[in-house]
Parts: structure tokens; sequence; C-alpha cells
């Protein structure tokens, strides 16, 4: 039976959640079975470990945690949340639809090593971990919300001055390491064939219903 994972991934501010919440609705509308989840899962005790490590617990820069304990926080959050939740469902031939997933810990991870050798080493040491150790599903697409680093910036600027302080967590208020991040989002999407879905328009962030008729497009050629 046919399966369907999809992942939506992108930086901070790019709108994963508004955007999975979109797709879901409109693939339900045409008839599909869908299930959206979230990582890290945070109302699961299977995100302890994560939440400590962002709330700064084990050390309060981004890179206080090695890339290899650091992922294995988050891979475990994943693996409770497929056998638990969705494992069955995705079995079934039902769409999940994950607000990011390995992808993410491919890049948070990656870019604190920056010897090149090592860095693929780690990436194949995490391929292998969550795919084959965990035997979690691979994705059978990556739709990667592509925001220019500029326009982020922005973003993550006037979220702060919402709240009147430093906010996020430790890799939040780090923005040498979110500029990284960005920096590392096309090395991977090259690398793993990640298709890019075009969020802004002139130097400004397009609407919320643009970008979603342009992802929608994408998941439905896929479907097709």
């Amino acid at each position: 039976m046919t399966r369907h994972l999809f992942i939506i991934e992108g930086g901070d501010g790019s709108g994963k959640a508004t955007q999975t919440k979109l797709l879901a609705a409109r693939l339900r509308r045409d008839g599909f079975r869908v299930k959206s989840v979230s990582f890290p899962d945070y109302d699961s005790e299977s995100s302890a470990l994560v939440r400590m490590y962002l709330r700064g617990d084990f050390g309060t820069a981004a890179d206080a945690v090695n890339p290899y304990a650091a992922s294995a926080f988050y891979a475990v959050d994943r693996f409770a949340s497929y056998q638990t939740g969705w494992k069955d469902f995705l079995a079934g031939g039902g769409i999940v639809l994950a607000d990011r997933y390995t992808t993410s810990n491919m890049l948070y991870q990656m870019i604190k090593i920056d010897d090149q050798a090592e860095r693929k080493a780690y990436l194949q040491w995490l391929w292998d971990f969550e795919f084959t150790k965990m035997a979690l599903p691979v994705p059978e697409k990556v739709f990667l919300l592509d925001v220019p680093l500029a326009v982020t910036e922005r973003l993550m600027a006037r979220r702060q001055g919402k709240t009147g302080g430093a906010t996020g967590d430790i890799h939040e208020r780090d923005r040498a390491f979110l500029r990284k991040c960005h920096d590392a989002y096309g090395e991977l999407a090259a690398q793993y064939g990640w298709q890019t879905v075009t969020c802004t328009a002139g130097g400004e962030m397009k609407t919320a219903e643009a970008i979603h008729d342009e992802l929608y497009r994408a998941v439905i050629s896929v479907l097709a």
C-alpha cells in the first residue's frame, strides 16, 4: 500500500505550522486521509530532554551539546511519536504531514561541525541511526519554505520587539547560529533533493495563502 510522509521544513518565521495546517485542511477537503504531526512534540514526555536542551539546562550556547547527543534527544522524541501516534495510520495508506523531522536535526546539528569530512560522517550517522537503527520512515518528499536571510532576520527582530526583550530557545537567541542555518539549508536541499517553495516576493513575505497555493501544487504533483 502506498504511503506518503511529507515534511514541511524551513527556518524560524517561515510559517511551517501555518502551512502544515492549511495543507492538511485542503487535502482533507480533497478527500485524502491526513494526519499532522510536529516536532519536537512538546506535549509528550518523550520531549523532556529536548526541552531541557533548548531551555539551556545543558549549557546556554547553541553548541553546548555535541551534535550526536543532541540528535539522540530529538530522535527519541520522533520514535515515540511514530510508534504511538501515526505508525499504523501511515502504514494504512494515510498522508502524514510533519512540521520538522529528521531534516531539522540534519541542519541544526551539522552546522556545529566545521570540518566537511566530519560533517559528512555526521549526516551518514544520523541517517543510519534514525532510518535504519530506529526504523523511522524515510520521508517521501521534503518541502523547504525558502525565505532569504535578510527577511528572516527582520521577522526575528519583529518577534523580539513584540515581547520587549530576548526571546526564543538557545538556537533562536544566537543570530550567528541562525545565519549558519540559513546557509546550510541550500546545501541540504541540493544533497537530498528537497523541493523549495518560494515564500517571498520583492523582499517581503508573500501572503500565507499564496505560499499555500505553491506548496499545495507541489504536493499534488507528487500524489498524482
